[in-house]
Order: structure tokens, then sequence, then C-alpha cells
């Protein structure tokens, strides 16, 4: 078995040790005999999305978020459609998140048009929403307590027909009002949780690694890993939490 991952946009959306996620998957996918590569895509490049099985998409700031506009809107937000509803697994942080969505308007009405590959939008508020917070996935998206880091203005709303990906147990989530977490769609997970989000949440990282695999290959089994130390700092900022 293999999985071909694409990284979008590394050179700007890459907040808080986003990458590390890719590098989890990488060792947990290696750590099994599963072979793994990865195909980075920076602003301007132009190769295709075909292909792919997993994409990941990191965090950003506003300002970098709108560096990237013209540069999906030449294309690759047609693709990124495309492959959300063909199946492809994608997870996506925070900026990454925002911008599957249809639009983010900022506090001083600012209107920034995204790709509507998620039906949900993004507004800018005065109060920043930051700290260490943690949610239970929802049963479709596998259950797990999750940890991670938010630092965001931005409120997230779903539409709805998106089922969030999880409920709060501590935090602020999509927009602190709510009780919702990120976005589960088909096989995209969205969601705002930095630090990097997979180390410490080995059974998520699994059941994404899991839904690629299923979706190429028709079935897949992961034999369990010795996860005693990830799940030692998970618990640890649970209990703090």
């Amino acid at each position: 078995m293999e999985l071909k991952i694409c990284h979008m946009y590394p050179d700007v959306l890459n907040l808080y040790g986003d990458r590390g996620n890719v590098i989890c998957m990488l060792k947990r996918l290696e750590w099994r005999g599963i072979e793994a590569s990865v195909t980075k895509l920076p602003i301007g490049d132009s190769r295709s999305l075909a292909g792919f099985d997993l994409v990941f998409i990191g965090g950003g700031q506003d300002f970098e978020q709108q560096v990237l506009l013209s540069d999906l809107h030449r294309g690759k937000d047609r693709e990124i459609r495309a492959a959300v509803e063909d199946g492809v697994t994608f997870l996506a942080i925070c900026g990454g998140y925002q911008m599957l969505g249809s639009y983010y308007e900022t506090f001083d009405g600012k209107r920034c048009d995204f790709i509507g590959a998620l039906d949900l939008y993004t507004k800018g508020s005065v109060k920043r929403m930051i700290g260490n917070y943690k949610f239970q996935c929802s049963p479709s998206a596998g259950g797990s307590i999750v940890v991670g880091f938010e630092n965001h203005s931005g409120k997230t709303w779903l539409g709805s027909g998106l089922e969030p990906l999880g409920k709060l147990l501590s935090g602020y989530g999509n927009n602190g009002e709510d009780g919702s977490e990120g976005a589960h769609y088909k096989n995209v997970f969205g969601t705002y949780s930095h630090g990097p989000l997979l180390p410490k949440n080995p059974e998520l990282c699994d059941l994404i690694l899991k839904t690629a695999l299923e979706r190429k290959y028709g079935s897949a089994e992961l034999p369990p890993l010795d996860d005693s130390f990830e799940l030692l700092a998970h618990d640890e900022m649970c209990a703090k939490l």
C-alpha cells in the first residue's frame, strides 16, 4: 500500500508547527511498513491535484490568506472542489479550513471570497479566541477526544447540511457561541486546532490515514502502535483542561 500526500502552500501556511502533521502521518505510515510520498505545492505551482490520496492545508494569518486568493482562483479552486466531492481525504487547519468555505468577512467589512468547497463562512471579530482547548469528535469522525491549540479572530458558521467535526469540551471552537468545532464533510476534516494537531491525537491521525487508504484500496487495517508517549501528552493536556 502507498499514500500520495499533497502539502498545499507550505511556503505560507505553517503556523504553530502545522507541518508537524505531515511528519506525523509519514511516521505512522512508515512504522507500519506503508509507503508514502509528499509533494509540496507552493504558490504559483500549477501541478494538478489529480492522483493525490490525501491533501493537507495548514494555517496562516489573514494577510497570507489574501495573498493566496489569486492563486486559488486560477483553477485550484475548481480542482479542490472536485477532489472534495470525489472523496479525496483532506486535513485543513485554521486558515486552510476557512479557505475551503465560501468567504471570510473581516471585522471592518472587507470580504474575501474563498472557494466554496464546504458550506461555511467566517466573519472576523475584535476578540481573539486563543488558548489550549479540547473537543470530542462526532461519531462519524471517530468519537475521540482531541486536544489542541487555537488562535483565531474569525468566527466560523456552518451551513445546515454540514456536520461539525466535534463538540467543544473546553475553549472556543468555531465561533465561541454554538459549542461546535471544525467541520466534517465526506472525507474532509477541518479544524482550528494547531499544535500541531496529530502527534498528540494518534486516534484521529489513524482515522484520517485509514480514510485515505480505504478510499484507494477499498479496505485497510492499521496495526496498532505503541502510543504511550503520545497518549501521555494527550492525557496531560486533557487533565489541565
